[in-house]
């Protein structure tokens, strides 16, 4: 069993920052991969980045490259999705997932443990 908890979301300017971080915890957590994806009202959830297990390989979705860093310090279990130059659109419910293995899938129903998710909301 794994636990996701989520933090750091929180009311921000267009063009401002926030760091989303996700504490992990359970079994193994340190090798599994994680990822963070966002939803809003009445659309699927999509993938954001993804982080393989020692943080030698990420993965961004198009519309946060050059925007966003994931990183993660395992000896704290904890992944961090540091965001730039926020725009309006990015407003959303932000969750971390993670899954077993390596692979930095996009498809949110590779990753098996999710947490609660941390609102993001960017005011223009």
């Amino acid at each position: 069993q794994v636990q996701v908890v989520e933090s750091g979301g929180g009311l921000v300017q267009a063009g401002g920052s926030l760091r989303l971080s996700c504490a992990a915890s359970g079994r193994s957590v340190s090798s599994r991969t994680m990822g963070w994806f966002r939803q809003t009202p009445g659309k699927e959830r999509e993938f954001v980045a993804a982080i393989n297990w020692d943080g030698g390989f990420t993965h961004y979705a198009d519309f946060v490259k050059g925007r966003c860093t994931i990183s993660r310090d395992n000896a704290k279990n904890t992944v961090y999705l540091q965001m730039n130059g926020l725009k309006p659109e990015d407003t959303a419910v932000y969750y971390c997932a993670t899954r077993r293995g390596s692979s930095l899938y996009q498809e949110a129903d590779k990753y098996d443990y999710w947490g609660q998710g941390t609102q993001v909301t960017v005011s223009s």
